[in-house]
């Protein structure tokens, strides 16, 4: 099936199913119409775009909800204003964040997960339940921001005594548009508290860190219907559209996208690279543990995945240096710099001075140092590639097998150098989507559930 873009729909919207994926990552969320042509291809139309991103408060990072919400609202009313008959629509964001609420009032703040605030509760979490026993049960690799670390902060805090529920980011959403509260299954996966087996939340794991008993409540998958808006968000925004579940966690949404992938390797490339291939099942292996791969879930199938530090990176060092994407793919092409680097090192979790960061940590590892602007872009590009390398070897000795290629989307996918790169690190051919993979996946999953 053919993916194609348009600026406006046009006349087709008077006989054709419209569906609406709201799509909102790290840095960025959008509203996107899509919908079948006569030819049986899926055209998408983005109508609203905002900026997201994390809040310095207090010495913490945190979301500003408020203003996320804000957002969302504006850009269905924009929609609405367009196309008043829209089928349905869904709502995907990162993962592993939430949003604690007492009774119908959220609890402020909304940490992020790049705060740092749970590193004092990791220890006390695996003394409750052993982080062998943890992947075990969930598959989940470890990262301490994981969901899991940050609900126990929560908990050694006090603020989890007076909340009545927590919700995912989505989830969070589509109860404001709705009333209704519904926790979504692909998101679940990247808390580090699903079991992921038995497909819900562990019991084990509630008892032993001594989680609310209310908190614990069962999972829908995608194509769930939540309901339709509230009276007030129907006044307040000009119509009604049914809210559906789609694979709310945005990798999840994407890797559905992904065109014609089969049993070869992906990468959702965004501010997190996903790299990982779809699996019948969850592998927990001695092996997989050891070198930290993930078992999250698709609708029906096993991501068998690697979070890598992806294009934040490159973010970072674009606000720093004041620079185009475009203008940093031209410095990087005139350095003859080859050192490499950890991308995945802790200390560019942050990323508040993230020049400093790459330099300090070549200065530590006594290795020659980039000097200038061109050779930090460039180095930043070869290590991001590397780790690709590394990811898809890991990935080929766990599974024992090997593979001919690498799909990838997401914004990544438009970085030319970053692809040329990744295939002479990998020795894999790649096939770059430059996609809205994730609102595409997000669309298909609302489409599947009126197809049946």
């Amino acid at each position: 099936m053919v993916r194609l873009y348009v600026e406006n729909v046009g006349k087709e919207d008077e006989v054709m199913k419209l569906y609406l994926a709201i799509d909102i990552g790290a840095s960025s969320g959008r509203h996107m119409i899509g919908f079948k042509n006569e030819k049986g291809e899926i055209v998408l139309e983005e109508l609203y775009r905002f900026s997201n991103g994390v809040v310095l408060k207090d010495n913490h990072f945190i979301w500003n909800m408020d203003e996320l919400w804000k957002e969302v609202k504006n850009g269905i009313r924009v929609c609405l204003e367009k196309y008043p008959k829209i089928e349905s629509m869904s709502i995907d964001t990162w993962g592993v964040d939430y949003v604690l609420l007492k009774d119908n009032e959220i609890i402020q703040p909304v940490y992020a997960y790049r705060d740092t605030r749970t590193k004092d509760s990791i220890d006390e979490v695996h003394q409750r339940i052993s982080f062998e026993d943890l992947y075990q049960i969930t598959g989940s690799q470890f990262q301490e921001f994981n969901t899991i670390y940050q609900l126990y902060w929560d908990k050694k805090q006090g603020r989890l005594t007076e909340a009545t529920d927590f919700l995912m980011i989505p989830e969070y959403l589509m109860y404001m548009l709705t009333g209704i509260k519904v926790k979504e299954f692909t998101n679940a996966s990247t808390t580090g508290c699903l079991d992921v087996r038995k497909q819900c939340y562990s019991k084990r794991i509630w008892e032993k860190l001594d989680f609310p008993k209310q908190f614990y409540t069962d999972l829908k998958k995608p194509g769930y219907e939540v309901g339709s808006f509230k009276e007030s968000i129907q006044k307040e925004l000009g119509g009604n559209i049914p809210v559906v579940l789609c694979p709310t966690h945005d990798t999840a949404s994407a890797v559905e996208g992904i065109p014609n992938l089969f049993s070869e390797p992906y990468i959702s490339s965004g501010t997190w690279s996903l790299l990982g291939i779809k699996e019948n099942t969850a592998i927990t292996t001695a092996q997989a543990k050891e070198v930290n791969y993930s078992n999250e879930m698709g609708p029906s199938y096993v991501r068998f995945q690697k979070n890598i530090m992806g294009l934040w990176i490159i973010q970072c060092l674009a606000k720093q240096m004041d620079l185009a994407f475009p203008e940093m793919i031209a410095m990087a092409r005139k350095s003859n710099f080859l050192g490499l680097y950890d991308v995945n090192d802790p200390c560019f979790l942050s990323g508040l001075h993230m020049k400093e960061e790459i330099q300090g940590w070549f200065k530590r590892k006594q290795m020659d140092i980039p000097q200038t602007d061109e050779d930090i872009l460039y180095t930043t590009y070869r290590s991001l590639a590397y780790s690709y390398k590394k990811a898809i070897d890991e990935l080929e000795h766990i599974l024992g097998r090997s593979f001919s290629s690498i799909s990838i989307v997401g914004g990544g996918a438009k970085n030319e150098l970053l692809n040329a790169l990744t295939e002479e690190f990998t020795q894999k051919k790649v096939y770059a989507y430059a996609i809205e993979a994730t609102a595409l996946g997000n669309i298909i999953s609302q489409m599947r559930r009126t197809e049946k």
